[in-house]
């Protein structure tokens, strides 16, 4: 008796859970059915494109292959910091690549600097390659390897972002960006020459002024997502080389103190806007006794550290004759995610050639013949009565 009692009563909570089920598909179908019939009501952003991953709206760094690192682009409302390189060379090269990036993707731009005229930075952005045939692949006929099938088949550099497409554009550093497009592109240049002052805020009254005018041009273009205009679009922000020392106050503690604060509300503000955010920092030139350097990349969504060859050891080392510095990935973006993005190898290098700018995984070079003695011709010690040494006659 007891036994068939407790079988109906599991029959009848299998019925009823059975019945929830298919009432709660029936109501999100009905609802997926409603949505397309109204259309989509994700808008289309030109220079945009979701994320295979986790759905997040990204746009392209202007350099495909950093794309593919940092998992497919840099996500909308987001912080990227690039930490400069010794002399600040290669990280003016990528900030250049993102502001092209925007103006051939008509997206607005908002430049700011203080070490620099952003005149200098907005004349020196590299032209588009408008052929149909990928610069990057054609390039590289005239760079095939000479050495070993082992090295030849070695993955050297991916310049395609996942699913085959190339999202970005392809851009020769020899040839500046056409005037003409420079001048119908919607660019808001801020550059302070002034000496710092302080304010109720900042101790450097330059970082309250810059945040007005990111303000300004975030409330002027409706870029907030509580705005509903008539053409979305993703507003660019660039600034170069924050927190050097012509943007130093009094003190140095001051000094740190107004770039953790003004990150903190640049981040913040970015978090609420279609817009995106690049920073250079030099810091090299900070006294990290504070941890100053780890709390600026705590405050950024990713982060990337270049370690240029120029003047150190590594510039005449043999092993990195190919290259002129090392990109170490600091931060990750972790958006709509538990575990941050994951790249293929850590081991990245970069080398700036005369038309681009390359980021490769960085591979030790082989061991060529014009080497004074190969490890496979060393001499085969001979044991026994005879002490005469052979010449291995087999070479691979």
């Amino acid at each position: 008796m007891y036994i068939s009692i407790n079988i109906t009563y599991k029959c009848f909570i299998a019925q009823i859970l059975f019945t929830l089920y298919w009432s709660f598909v029936f109501k999100i179908s009905l609802k997926m059915d409603l949505s397309t019939s109204k259309g989509s009501r994700i808008p289309f952003i030109p220079g945009t494109k979701p994320s295979v991953k986790n759905s997040q709206l990204l746009v392209s760094t202007g350099i495909p292959s950093l794309d593919h690192i940092l998992g497919g682009g840099l996500p909308v409302g987001s912080l990227f910091l690039i930490e400069e390189d010794q002399y600040g060379t290669y990280a003016k090269v990528i900030l250049k690549y993102f502001m092209a990036e925007g103006v051939v993707t008509s997206q607005p731009l908002l430049i700011g600097s203080k070490e620099v005229k952003t005149s200098q930075l907005v004349s020196g952005m590299p032209a588009v390659i408008t052929d149909g045939t990928s610069f990057d692949q054609s390039s590289n006929v005239d760079e095939q390897m000479t050495i070993a099938w082992r090295y030849q088949n070695m993955k050297i550099i991916d310049s395609s972002p996942s699913g085959g497409q190339v999202f970005g554009h392809f851009y020769d550093l020899t040839k500046t960006m056409d005037k003409e497009m420079v001048e119908k592109a919607d660019i808001t240049q801020w550059y302070d020459d002034s000496c710092p002052e302080k304010d109720s805020v900042f101790n450097n009254m330059t970082y309250s002024n810059l945040l007005k005018c990111i303000h300004a041009t975030l409330k002027k273009g409706q870029y907030s997502i509580s705005e509903t205009p008539a053409k979305r679009q993703v507003l660019r922000i660039a600034i170069h080389s924050l927190g050097s020392r012509l943007w130093c106050s009094d003190s140095e503690s001051g000094s740190h103190q107004d770039v953790l604060q003004f990150l903190y509300y640049f981040r913040a503000v970015l978090r609420y806007n279609y817009a995106v955010g690049v920073v250079t920092i030099p810091t090299e030139c900070f006294d990290n006794s504070d941890a100053i350097v780890q709390q600026i990349e705590h405050l950024s969504d990713a982060a990337i550290r270049l370690e240029s060859f120029t003047g150190s050891e590594k510039e005449t080392n043999p092993l990195f004759k190919d290259y002129h510095g090392l990109l170490h990935l600091q931060k990750m973006f972790a958006f709509n995610t538990i575990a941050p993005h994951e790249p293929d190898s850590r081991d990245l290098a970069f080398k700036l050639r005369r038309k681009k700018f390359i980021i490769e995984v960085l591979h030790l070079p082989p061991e060529l013949g014009d080497t004074t003695q190969r490890e496979q011709d060393d001499p085969i010690p001979q044991f026994g009565c005879s002490s005469q040494s052979h010449k291995n006659l087999l070479d691979f």
